[in-house]
């Protein structure tokens, strides 16, 4: 591990738009962390916003280079596992963009590397770290309705051209339940712990779509029923958390800004970083709808605490078994699909 006044020489693999709107601005804010070195075909896109990093073309040089402490992976998914393995075996630590890789399997390997050469592995779950999350996670943790009993989180956008990039082809873990549902999964079990069962649709709504474009995925838990929904065709989008309780509800209309404020140049520390202005409604038992101010987010603290981790001075804030958890329930979703019924989760991998 890092000492805590040493600087954690950092590689960022890939330079496409999660690199440059997520994890470069997010590692740069963390004085511990030191952008050392980008992997990229677009050397003069690199060059032009990070000047002082080192550039490399081929991304598995990258991942094993000798100076690099920390390798952080935003390249296509089926890229994740290869990229993942050659860094863990060098000796170094990972970060792997969600999802974690293509199938529960390779996750399940990239885990059992990372104990056998004592490496800090961890997955880029940022949307812990979401205002609206914050908001109704902290509501939903004070008893404010009760035991939650049905539990919507939506992801919506309107964007009904299909473009041409490799999330929207046909490929391992292309389309939009493995864009989004990552961010949908690993909320919904960081609230309610390990599905019973898991039921999905998925279709392909869009002129011209290749892969899904519309999902929606129902998450048994005893009693309570998370149902996780992603659409391209929403003019209008739904409320993005609604919660019904045993003594109330709660709704979150507004989405977190940090990615609208990442893209308008805002950076962490900046006086409205994270701030959200739309508030949590709720109401309990028989009494007024009220309101509460939304909880900031910051999804800076992933990298603060990802280099407290490395510096031994904290834990790893997506541990593999969270986002092994996260891609047992991805499968079992996909498996539903293929089987038109729910399937059963009796075990936690």
């Amino acid at each position: 591990m890092n000492t805590p006044s040493s600087p954690i020489r950092t590689a960022l693999i890939g330079y496409g738009y999660a690199a440059r709107t997520f994890h470069a601005p997010l590692i740069n804010a963390v004085p511990r962390l030191s952008m050392a070195l980008v992997a990229s075909s677009r050397p003069e896109q690199v060059r032009a916003e990070l000047p002082s990093v080192e550039i490399e073309a081929d991304p598995m040089q990258a991942v094993v280079a000798p100076c690099i402490d920390l390798v952080v992976i935003a390249t296509p998914n089926d890229t994740h596992f290869p990229l993942a393995q050659a860094a863990l075996r060098a000796g170094k630590h990972v970060v792997v963009d969600k999802p974690m890789t293509p199938d529960l399997s390779q996750a399940s390997e990239l885990r059992a590397t990372a104990q056998a050469h004592d490496r800090l592995l961890s997955v880029f779950h940022n949307r812990r770290w979401d205002s609206d999350f914050l908001s109704v996670r902290q509501a939903m943790g004070e008893g404010l309705i009760g035991e939650a009993r049905h539990f919507e989180s939506r992801l919506e956008r309107f964007r009904p051209q299909v473009r041409d990039r490799w999330r929207e082809r046909p490929g391992p873990a292309a389309g939009l339940w493995w864009d989004l549902g990552p961010h949908l999964v690993d909320q919904a079990l960081m609230l309610f712990g390990w599905p019973d069962t898991v039921q999905a649709n998925l279709a392909q709504q869009r002129s011209g779509a290749t892969t899904d474009d519309w999902a929606h995925v129902v998450l048994g838990f005893g009693a309570t029923r998370a149902v996780l929904h992603a659409g391209m065709l929403a003019a209008i989008p739904g409320p993005r958390f609604v919660v019904h309780g045993t003594r109330g509800s709660l709704v979150k209309v507004q989405p977190d800004r940090q990615e609208q404020q990442l893209l308008a140049g805002l950076r962490p520390g900046d006086p409205d970083w994270g701030i959200d202005p739309d508030p949590l409604q709720w109401r309990r038992d028989d009494g007024p709808i009220q309101t509460r101010a939304a909880v900031p987010g910051d999804q800076s603290r992933f990298y603060a605490e990802l280099a407290q981790a490395i510096a031994g001075d904290g834990p790893n804030p997506v541990a593999p078994d969270e986002a092994v958890r996260v891609m047992a329930v991805m499968e079992a979703a996909m498996r539903s699909v293929t089987q038109g019924r729910a399937v059963s989760l009796e075990l936690e991998p």
